[in-house]
């Protein structure tokens, strides 16, 4: 037992000399991967033009334009009108704009949803996967009843008996989609509660807090990076879903599922109301789901090397 404090110093001095080395096998990684290193380029400008979406926005996505935005029997304007690049709506409102603060919304409630279900999920795992028992048995339960219903049927009847909001559509979705990670997250603490390292930190007498914070979340963080990012993309998706049918972003606020309920009703006489904001939603999530496939290759690669 004596040898195992040295032996945890080790690796951290390990860890710490291998940053540089890291960051070099992550350039590598995305060099002979130009989906993933596409994709992360996408994100970055996306994320920078929901940024400076007042200050990149040619208009007030809210504002109508009745006399301008309008052709002469009050159909949308198409793409390359003077004054409105991607046209206009059936209301007159310039789609770029629209489409800006549309970015902010869906990145907003994908980035914040999921980060509070990535929190649910992990501490209900490792919590049930570490206690075990009783405890392992309700916590479980609780998730099995969760995930049995239909996702979609579910927000729907939350978003339902709640006031219509941006932030209950955000409490929402993390409410639904802890579940996954919860599940996956118990699976690991089991295995891991049984190694040799946390087996000795129990007999040193360290807390189960410290156990948990110190010795297996670490170990965790491979795959909670990667299923968060997974989680990103899901939840743009269900926010689109939502507004779609009209229960999700409250209207007027722009919304890219919004947008598209609105283009699908004039798809004959303005079918850019609909691919516009539709491109952008798939190429989005498209976008998150590579980058979460490259994570996992190269955690996966790098911890198979580590072992040999």
């Amino acid at each position: 037992m004596s040898e195992a404090i040295p032996a945890a110093a080790a690796v951290d001095v390990e860890t710490l000399g291998d940053k540089p080395m890291r960051a070099k096998e992550v350039w590598r990684s995305l060099r002979h991967d130009p989906a993933a290193l596409i994709s992360i380029i996408v994100l970055l400008l996306l994320a920078l033009i929901a940024l400076l979406a007042p200050l990149l926005s040619p208009h007030d996505p809210l504002e109508t334009f009745p006399d301008t935005g309008l052709g002469p029997q009050g159909q949308p304007l198409p793409p390359g009108t003077p004054g409105f690049l991607l046209g206009t709506d059936a209301l007159g409102r310039d789609l770029l704009s629209r489409l800006i603060y549309g970015a902010r919304v869906s990145l907003v409630i994908g980035i914040v949803a999921n980060g509070l279900a990535t929190v649910m999920g992990v501490l209900v795992g490792v919590i049930a996967g570490y206690f075990g028992g009783v405890t392992e048995s309700i916590l479980m339960r609780i998730t099995d009843v969760v995930i049995s219903f239909p996702i979609l049927l579910l927000c729907t009847a939350l978003i339902a008996v709640t006031t219509r909001s941006t932030v209950n559509v955000i409490i929402v979705i993390a409410l639904i989609y802890w579940t996954t990670l919860a599940r996956i997250i118990r699976g690991m603490v089991i295995s891991l509660k049984e190694r040799e390292f946390v087996v000795a930190s129990r007999t040193l007498g360290l807390s189960h807090r410290a156990i948990m914070w110190r010795h297996i979340l670490p170990h965790l963080v491979p795959a909670i990076i990667v299923y968060t990012t997974l989680g990103v993309a899901s939840s743009i998706l269900i926010e689109s879903a939502l507004s779609f049918l009209g229960i999700g972003v409250p209207i007027p606020e722009a919304s890219w599922g919004q947008m598209i309920s609105d283009g699908s009703t004039y798809f004959q006489i303005a079918p850019w109301m609909l691919f516009i904001p539709g491109i952008c939603l798939i190429v989005t999530v498209m976008a998150f789901n590579l980058i979460g496939d490259w994570l996992s290759d190269m955690l996966n690669s790098s911890s198979s090397s580590r072992g040999r």
